[in-house]
């Protein structure tokens, strides 16, 4: 079954917005080594899902764009999360409006490589909310707000998170891989008395 993937951009202290909700601070940190990095996680899913918002901007940007990150973001085949959206003119993409979960479990069931999720907060939010989420790579910046648009919001109950890697950049950027420990791996911990 394929995983689903969230590549978020945070805050040193946790938030994936200014409150203002400017996103331009993520490109302080971001330098060649770190392009290349992200120019080949890219290259490795087979799917790039968003929702509206994310699309809309996506949407303008890549088609025209000659950056090293437009050819994965073009060619891979992208599915967006939208009630009202019923049509979208980007190559290699299609709007769906049905139930996320259900959506999302669709799309892991299908063949081929990892599924990646690109937010906006909101998008992300409903992701990690509903559990969806298989692995969170979190390029930390070397930023803080004070106060923000944080990533997790609303949760139902915690998310207990196993760090699997982490790689430092050049210009102080800190990508940090996690995966959830579902509820049957906790219990199962517990039971062993961990």
């Amino acid at each position: 079954m394929r995983k689903v993937i969230l590549r978020m951009n945070i805050s040193l202290d946790g938030f994936v917005a200014p409150t203002s909700g400017a996103h331009d601070w993520v490109f302080r940190s971001f330098d060649d080594e770190l392009e290349k990095y992200t120019v080949d996680q890219f290259w490795e899913v087979g799917t790039h899902i968003m929702g509206r918002v994310t699309y809309h901007e996506m949407a303008e940007h890549w088609p025209s764009s000659t950056a090293k990150l437009a050819p994965p973001m073009n060619e891979i085949p992208k599915v967006i999360f939208s009630k009202t959206l019923k049509e979208t003119n980007w190559n290699n993409s299609q709007v769906v409006d049905g139930d996320i979960a259900e959506e999302i479990y669709r799309l892991k069931q299908q063949p081929g490589k990892d599924i990646m999720a690109h937010g906006g907060w909101r998008f992300a939010q409903s992701l990690s909310r509903l559990g969806l989420i298989d692995e969170y790579r979190l390029i930390v910046n070397p930023i803080a707000f004070g106060s923000g648009v944080p990533l997790f919001k609303d949760l139902p109950d915690s998310i207990n998170l196993n760090l699997l890697s982490t790689k430092v950049f050049k210009k102080g950027a800190v990508l940090q891989t996690y995966q959830p420990v579902r509820s049957t791996e906790t219990s199962q911990e517990n039971a062993q008395g961990r």
